[in-house]
């Protein structure tokens, strides 16, 4: 397989295993696009390689900036905007968990602490409360995992995470 076609296969299957995680298919091509790439991009170079429009592009890339993945890099006699993607895969890892935490643990994390302060004593009240006690508690366990992975070093949750595998 030729160096193109093996990078755009990445792209492709990157952009389809995304959706499964909950990340829009064509967020991650660019991502990927941009990962492989060895010199910055520019929306057009973008556009060009994803077949993809300039809004789509733009809305992407700015998703990803806010994602703190991708940043713009000046480059010298250029007016246009370049991107780049971190090639650190430990520190992609990292940012990724971490905004996955803000966006989706954080908010339950919060809803759940709100309806524990249901007052109803009937059973039913005392079994949802049970309930959601126990979600709560599990997905503060989930937080606790997620932020310990955000602050460790690659080789330290290498060796943790072989620990559990071997249990």
């Amino acid at each position: 397989m030729k160096l193109e076609e093996a990078k755009n296969k990445y792209i492709q299957t990157w952009g389809s295993l995304a959706t499964s995680w909950g990340i829009n298919k064509t967020m991650a091509q660019v991502h990927a696009l941009l990962l492989v790439s060895t010199k910055p991009l520019s929306a057009e170079d973008i556009m060009e390689a994803l077949k993809i429009s300039r809004g789509n592009v733009n809305m992407n890339v700015r998703a990803l900036i806010d994602w703190g993945i991708v940043q713009k890099e000046f480059v010298v006699g250029e007016r246009k905007e370049f991107f780049v993607a971190d090639k650190d895969i430990w520190e992609l890892f990292k940012q990724i968990t971490k905004e996955r935490k803000k966006r989706e643990i954080e908010p339950v994390l919060k809803v759940l602490d709100e309806l524990q302060e249901v007052e109803d004593t009937t059973e039913e009240g005392v079994q949802f409360k049970q309930v959601l006690g126990d979600l709560s508690s599990v997905t503060t366990k989930v937080n606790g995992i997620l932020e310990k992975a955000i602050k460790a070093d690659e080789h330290w949750l290498l060796s943790n995470f072989t620990k559990l595998i071997k249990k």
